[in-house]
């Protein structure tokens, strides 16, 4: 009798006990669901500050301008293919949209430029979680920026002399396009023996290699100047341009300045020599462009630079 009657209450309840097991069970899964989503979150919004705490596109605390009437010309590649690995290239973003935003905010009228003019194409790597640069986004929601940048001048048709500052973004593509350009080398040469400022980040001192002094001699020969490493196009596995900075500039005879780090992506440095501001790689863009139009300004107020 009584082992029939414990028998009957354990039949009553075990679907409570089966139900209260499934919900144990549900409850658990969802805990996990939500601890993951709960650290994805996190992930996503916390890499972008680590990269930057390394190193990557560091605040760099400048000043305010006021250059209004000044014009100042950012030449970029027109360039997208890398090499045969069917991968699409261009202009380093934030090599282009930090120093654009720099001129334009200091008053400065900003016209894009290229070898062949028309589209400057982005590559796409540098717009991707987690790297872009609060100035990339708002360059990518700016319409006439944009407009600029897919509707670039042609080089040839430009009087660079109508310029006070000269820029060239970098960008695995420049590797292909600004080095080799006689053009982009005869119109910065009358350009900075007008009295321009000339710069550059990253790749883009390969725009600096056919440009002349006032001897006819190459503009770098002896001087001070940066550009990316070998170091970093190593680490970053990408060997099939034509061009490496850091080489070029050697080849060219300039005094290779660089910063390094445990990887070269998170170093940065800066470098003016005269009128020739070049900053080593993608962190460069806001000190460069900052120090660019302390020049212009010196040159402004009559002070010789």
């Amino acid at each position: 009798m009584e082992r029939n009657m414990k028998r009957f209450i354990l039949s009553l309840a075990m679907p409570g006990l089966l139900i209260s097991g499934a919900v144990f069970a549900f409850v658990g899964r969802l805990a996990g669901v939500i601890t993951l989503v709960v650290y994805g979150v996190l992930y996503y919004f916390t890499m972008p500050q680590l990269l930057h705490l390394l190193g990557v596109h560091p605040h760099y605390k400048g000043r305010e301008f006021n250059l209004t009437g000044k014009k100042a010309l950012v030449i970029g590649t027109n360039h997208e293919d890398l090499g045969d690995t069917g991968m699409k290239t261009g202009v380093a973003l934030s090599e282009l949209s930090v120093p654009y935003y720099q001129f334009l905010d200091g008053g400065m009228q900003v016209d894009l430029a290229s070898p062949k003019g028309g589209k400057i194409p982005i590559d796409p790597q540098t717009i991707r979680w987690p790297i872009p640069t609060p100035y990339d986004r708002r360059f990518l929601r700016d319409n006439t920026a944009m407009n600029k940048l897919n509707n670039s001048l042609n080089i040839e048709n430009l009087d660079f002399k109508a310029y006070d500052i000269v820029f060239m973004a970098g960008g695995w593509g420049a590797s292909y396009d600004l080095g080799q350009s006689e053009t982009l080398g005869k119109k910065t040469t009358e350009a900075y023996l007008d009295g321009a400022v000339v710069g550059s980040v990253c790749h883009g001192a390969l725009g600096l290699l056919n440009v002349k002094d006032e001897n006819g001699e190459p503009l770098l020969k002896g001087r001070n100047a940066t550009g990316v490493t070998d170091k970093q196009i190593r680490e970053l596995g990408i060997n099939i341009t034509p061009l490496h900075p850091e080489t070029e500039l050697r080849k060219a005879g300039a005094k290779y300045n660089s910063n390094t780090a445990f990887i070269d992506f998170f170093a940065d440095i800066t470098v003016v020599d005269g009128r020739v501001v070049t900053g080593q790689n993608q962190n460069s863009g806001a000190e460069t462009a900052q120090k660019m139009m302390i020049l212009v300004e010196k040159i402004a107020e009559g002070q010789k630079v």
